[in-house]
């Protein structure tokens, strides 16, 4: 036993970062408790989403809830144990929020299924090329860092705004504003009481630092949607029931334990139909949507968690650099290939850090983990939208804490910024914020007489939003 215990140390180096074998266990279950809520969030958007011919994943219309979290539960697993063994560091990886509404609302809305996920596939095969041949750092050193931030604090301020329509806090009205508050203005219904009470005390958890904050509001809350559930039969939403539940009407589970095998949809992938289906360039422009939104948040985690972890070396880079970038691109192209998003490295490893891991043993123990969920996917499909609202709210502030970093001073940063961050809620849309802020910015650059200081890559990228944006009218001008 002692033996085997020195080649696991050998191997991760555990007494060498300064840690234990018990300090890496803890650590991986830490971060584990702290992002399981992914199981229950990627299925409510991806899932419950149709996509261009009205379709859900799975080749139907009854949204495959417990399927798609099984198979978020599987590539989780397998990818963070990847990072375990091959990058040895304690980072976690699952599929990724702000990336998978970019694919149910925008990619899905004009494409099968199929079709969006294979574009999700090549974008993790071109990220594992830019990967191998060092282009990756070029392009992200290419983008003003507060551009940068500006994106992650957009996906935040989307991904809480579809939290607030999911769960029928914000409603679209026939007449009078876009918008408004609950029913007819007021919030008259228990499951939106349940909402507000869920958000609240997962907000309350969250400013008391507890672990598994988010988790553990989602259970909470699915816990009191039950319970009220039971008191009103309040039933299901509809146009004659507007104050009913969305998604599913909580119930006791049927079932706790089932298996739902996650490989039936890695053959759900069309990796070149979206080409033949919409224009190339705009399916260009949704991968590197994809692409460099993988981008920067990847960077940020390897940073934010590597100095947490005391990884950082002398030159600032982390150790296995190349590898943690090859098992994140793999995590894009699995993702894809899987049917449930694009997988990224998690902000939520920290929790991990926190409780002392260092290395990559704490991550084969939360991959592990994520492997058992798998078995307990049936039990997704009594959340409603309400239970799982509060938290997509709550990650939006987490994303958009980061509004401290953008100098609101400088308008030459702060305009595009803004643009950035505004656009991408109020169009619905990830890839028309980053176009809005890439073009802005490069203007402004422009008219002030700095155009030498736009990086030849941003250039290439700002042409491309411009002729993405301008497409509509050079079809209804030449009549195609």
């Amino acid at each position: 036993m002692s033996d085997t215990r020195n080649k696991i140390d050998r191997f991760f180096a555990i007494s060498a970062r300064g840690s234990t074998l018990s300090r890496e266990v803890r650590g991986g279950l830490a971060t584990f408790f702290t992002m399981a809520y992914i199981v229950v969030l990627n299925p409510i958007i991806i899932a419950t989403g149709t996509d261009v011919e009205k379709q859900v994943i799975g080749d139907g219309t009854t949204p495959n809830v417990a399927l798609v979290a099984a198979g978020t539960a599987f590539v989780a697993g397998v990818l963070t144990i990847l990072m375990g063994v091959i990058a040895r560091v304690p980072f976690a990886m699952a599929a990724g929020l702000g990336l998978n509404a970019f694919v149910t609302f925008n990619l899905a809305s004009v494409m099968t299924w199929e079709e969006a996920m294979g574009l999700v596939f090549l974008e993790g095969v071109i990220i594992a090329v830019l990967v191998l041949t060092g282009l990756r750092v070029a392009v992200f050193r290419a983008i003003p860092a507060q551009l940068k931030t500006a994106i992650s604090v957009g996906i935040g301020l989307f991904i809480a705004l579809i939290g607030f329509v999911d769960a029928g806090f914000v409603r679209r009205v026939p007449a009078g504003p876009p918008l408004e508050m609950g029913i007819g203005g007021n919030l008259t219904s228990w499951p939106i009481f349940v909402f507000v009470v869920g958000l609240l005390a997962t907000a309350a958890m969250v400013a008391r630092k507890v672990k598994g904050a988010i988790l553990l509001g989602i259970v909470g809350t699915t816990v009191l949607a039950i319970i009220v559930e039971l008191l009103t039969k309040s039933g299901a939403f509809s146009a004659e029931n507007p104050g009913g539940w969305q998604l599913n009407v909580p119930t006791m589970p049927e079932q706790v334990l089932g298996f739902h095998n996650p490989l039936v949809l890695f053959t759900e992938f069309d990796p070149f139909g979206a080409f033949s289906r919409i224009s190339v360039l705009l399916a260009v422009l949704f991968v590197f949507t994809l692409l460099i939104t993988d981008f920067f948040d990847t960077m940020g985690t390897m940073v934010g968690v590597g100095r947490q972890a005391n990884l950082i070396q002398e030159d600032g880079t982390l150790p296995r650099t190349k590898q943690i970038l090859l098992v994140d691109s793999i995590g894009a192209a699995a993702g894809g290939a899987g049917s449930v998003s694009s997988n990224t490295t998690y902000i939520e490893s920290a929790a991990g850090v926190g409780e002392g891991a260092r290395t990559g043993l704490a991550s084969v123990v939360t991959g592990v983990l994520f492997l058992v969920a798998i078995f307990f996917a049936p039990l997704v499909t009594v959340v409603p939208y309400e239970a799982a609202a509060p938290a997509l709210v709550v990650v939006g502030f987490l994303m958009m804490t980061a509004i401290r970093d953008i100098d609101w001073n400088d308008y030459e940063i702060a305009i595009p910024a803004f643009l950035t961050v505004v656009v991408m809620p109020f169009t619905y849309s990830v890839s028309n914020g980053i176009g809005a802020g890439f073009v802005s910015y490069v203007l402004i650059k422009v008219v002030r007489g700095r155009a030498r200081e736009i990086h030849p890559l941003l250039w290439a990228v700002t042409i491309l939003f411009v002729l993405y944006f301008a497409i509509g009218p050079i079809r209804a001008l030449f009549g195609v």
